[in-house]
């Protein structure tokens, strides 16, 4: 096997998220997928047969009447994956917790403790949220402003993995002879004061097998760029072509360069669409087919609403000008995505009907067609520098059984991705680095301060 493989992540939608509202109509998802434990696992462990890396949660914290199924009403993240962590022996598990609406300490052992049920196979996808209704749910009157969302997690982030090192990871003699359980002088408050927290600690958890949960996050703003360059050790993102992937692929490992870090201790994972078929004509028709029979143009008004801060376009004449005032509510919420809709709408003149079916037009995505073209494509991208690996959606569960039993063997056979796990923790599967503890860094430097 060479230096550098493909890895992949899976993405279970349940009964369907954004772009798959009808997805739940699919006889092979059971109605109630969403809050199902067991379909939960099974999916993992299907994953897990096929030597992915990951299974990622995805959560938002704020609904409508018009919020996907999958939306209305899913397990918490932490909560269900701690239950897989029971269900599976290998695969990483990765869940979304918002910086923006979670008490530090609080969240870090949580974190902390999946990390030692899994025995080191947890990760973080770090968010701010941006759907601003959510801060109602906490007490507040609004959502917080963009630099302010990305300052605090940008502090959160840094707090966290100093309390994470609370304890060195030979604090625990546990000598019955002697009678010492812990040695103190490697236990570490934090006393944290800084602009947006103050945690005193120490985190009442010792390190996991792989040090610390991995850092994820997913942001294409250039606050949110600059944020997964700085701290992530895993992208999550989307790109329509190689050559997107390719220009994201360079600008974060760039930024992560001017950051100080070392390119290769980020990975970076576009989620994507599978489509098989037993010829690229079929894959590409079946594709179609999922795409109208899943989502409708209500749907996708909602999609568009959500970005602009779930903004009401039902008061507007869909056949009027796009009302580019909207964006304004956008603010605080999905404003990249929101500011690309009003952009294209004011450049080509359109009306909100227009906009709303020009949004719907899906160009045939580039991972659809039998298994040697996907295949194909996976490699072309991963050996482009566009990605080092991929989050595939598990939306119709026959596409994914296709794509384990006919993708997969095919990389694995051109030696791009593994026949058995490398490592039993998800740093060692992902390539990357377990963490030295800060304090036994400072002791063996001969450093007097030991700063977050």
């Amino acid at each position: 096997m060479p230096d550098r493989t493909i890895k992949l992540g899976v993405v279970p939608y349940g009964t369907g998220g954004p772009g798959s509202y009808q997805l739940w109509h699919d006889p092979d998802i059971p109605g109630d997928a969403s809050v199902d434990i067991d379909w939960f696992a099974g999916v993992a462990r299907e994953a897990e047969a096929a030597k992915f890396d990951l299974v990622f949660i995805v959560d938002s914290q704020f609904i409508t009447p018009h919020s996907p199924p999958h939306y209305l009403n899913r397990l918490e993240p932490l909560t269900l994956l701690s239950a897989l962590a029971m269900a599976t022996e290998h695969i990483g598990l990765v869940g979304t917790a918002t910086t923006s609406f979670n008490s530090p300490f609080n969240l870090v052992r949580r974190f902390a403790s999946l990390d030692l049920i899994s025995r080191g196979r947890a990760g973080w996808n770090v968010v701010t949220s941006g759907d601003a209704g959510t801060a109602g749910n906490y007490g507040l009157d609004e959502h917080y402003d963009y630099d302010t969302r990305y300052g605090r997690a940008e502090e959160y982030v840094g707090l966290a993995r100093a309390l994470w090192d609370s304890y060195e990871d030979d604090a625990f003699p546990r000598d019955r002879a002697s009678g010492v359980f812990l040695d103190p002088t490697k236990q570490h408050a934090l006393h944290h004061d800084g602009t947006y927290f103050k945690v005193a600690g120490p985190l009442n958890l010792q390190r996991s097998p792989q040090g610390q949960p991995v850092i994820f996050q997913a942001g294409d703003s250039e606050q949110g760029r600059d944020l997964g360059a700085a701290t992530a050790e895993g992208i999550f993102t989307f790109a329509p072509s190689v050559e997107a992937g390719r220009a994201f692929y360079d600008d974060v490992k760039g930024r992560a360069r001017r950051f100080g870090r070392s390119p290769g201790d980020l990975v970076i994972m576009p989620g994507i669409s599978v489509v098989l078929g037993d010829t690229d004509a079929e894959a590409r028709e079946l594709e179609q087919h999922q795409w109208e029979s899943d989502h409708g143009f209500e749907h996708s008004l909602a999609d568009i609403s959500r970005s602009f801060g779930w903004y009401d376009f039902g008061a507007h004449d869909l056949d009027a000008p796009f009302p580019v005032e909207a964006l304004e509510h956008a603010a605080r919420s999905f404003f990249t995505q929101a500011q690309k809709v009003t952009q294209l709408a004011q450049d080509e003149g359109l009306t909100l009907r227009e906009t709303v079916l020009r949004t719907r037009q899906r160009r045939s995505g580039p991972f659809v067609g039998t298994a040697t073209t996907v295949a194909d494509r996976l490699q072309e991208w991963f050996e482009a520098g566009a990605a080092d690996g991929f989050l595939v959606g598990y939306d119709h569960p026959a596409g994914f059984r296709r794509f384990t039993a006919e993708v997969v063997p095919l990389l694995q056979e051109r030696g791009l991705f593994r026949t058995d796990y490398d490592a039993t923790t998800l740093r060692g599967n992902l390539g990357l680095p377990v963490p030295g503890n800060r304090h036994t860094l400072a002791r063996r430097d001969g450093l007097v301060e030991e700063a977050v």
